[in-house]
């Protein structure tokens, strides 16, 4: 429709209006072929109007297509522009090229995330067992053992409880670091491929669906455009809505102060990373 159907039209025209104008260049300059073919062309492509962003194709693109393929297809900026959560990112032809500083920093925060987390995994999954109860007749040493035991479960509890709270911010940091990076394509839109293929498809500001909904469009169009199709509002006030016909895939409206500020075609289900 918080990444070249049309193309083709295009060159398709392109070819057409070429093939006028040679046919017509018989009686005419060679300069006068040059001039009119672009104009043509142009005058072509204008009265087919923008390129609709929907599944069945966006610059080329559309589900099901694979990094290789796309990036063959000329519509991508062939270097990647993020690297988070192990998806590769990129840039429509013309768009932002890729920050080494915010992309350094989203590896050092995914690296942290994953240690941590991987950490506090292991901790939870740990069963200590119960500091055992002193006996009546204790000895002064069996005292002083079991008391060790349990100043060391202690220790172990507050190691844990910081670990815990570690991995919990670094999950917040991850957070931060989308967001920071989907804010770095707001404007311009993005590509992300999983392994398997094209996972999400983020539209540029510019972009309308068929039903002419994009950024800046009001909640109440989104529902007037597709409530009766299976519309689902979750409870930031954003929508999602099933793609018919592509199982797993979604068009994702993000809402703020009741109006459309992103527009996305996703598959959630696809892993990034094998």
């Amino acid at each position: 429709m918080r990444k070249n159907r049309g193309s083709v039209r295009v060159v398709g025209a392109s070819m057409m209006v070429a093939l006028v104008v040679a046919g017509a260049g018989a009686c005419s300059s060679d300069k006068k072929k040059d001039d009119a073919a672009p104009a043509a062309a142009s005058a072509a492509a204008t009265s087919k109007g923008p390129e609709a962003f929907s599944a069945a194709g966006y610059r080329g693109l559309k589900p099901g297509i694979t990094k290789d393929a796309a990036l063959a297809g000329g519509t991508l900026e062939t270097a990647p522009v993020s690297l988070l959560d192990g998806c590769t990112d990129f840039s429509y032809k013309g768009g932002p090229a890729p920050d080494k500083v915010r992309m350094d920093a989203e590896a050092a925060t995914e690296a942290k995330f994953k240690d941590l987390n991987g950490k506090a995994d292991a901790a939870a999954a740990k069963q200590p067992g119960a500091v055992p109860t002193l006996p009546p007749n204790a000895s002064a040493a069996d005292s002083a053992n079991i008391a060790a035991q349990a100043a060391g479960s202690a220790q172990n509890s507050a190691a844990d409880a910081k670990l815990m709270a570690d991995a919990a911010q670094s999950s917040v940091d991850m957070l931060t670091a989308r967001e920071t990076r989907n804010k770095a394509f707001a404007t311009s839109g993005r590509v992300s491929f999983a392994t398997s293929g094209l996972r999400e498809l983020v539209a540029p500001a510019d972009a309308r669906t068929a039903e002419g909904i994009g950024v800046g469009s009001t909640a109440d169009a989104v529902q007037a455009a597709y409530g009766s199709k299976g519309l689902v509002k979750d409870k930031y006030g954003s929508f999602t809505l099933p793609v018919e016909g592509q199982p797993g895939w979604t068009y994702e409206f993000t809402v703020t102060d009741a109006k459309v500020t992103g527009l996305t075609l996703a598959n959630r289900t696809l892993k990034c990373t094998a």
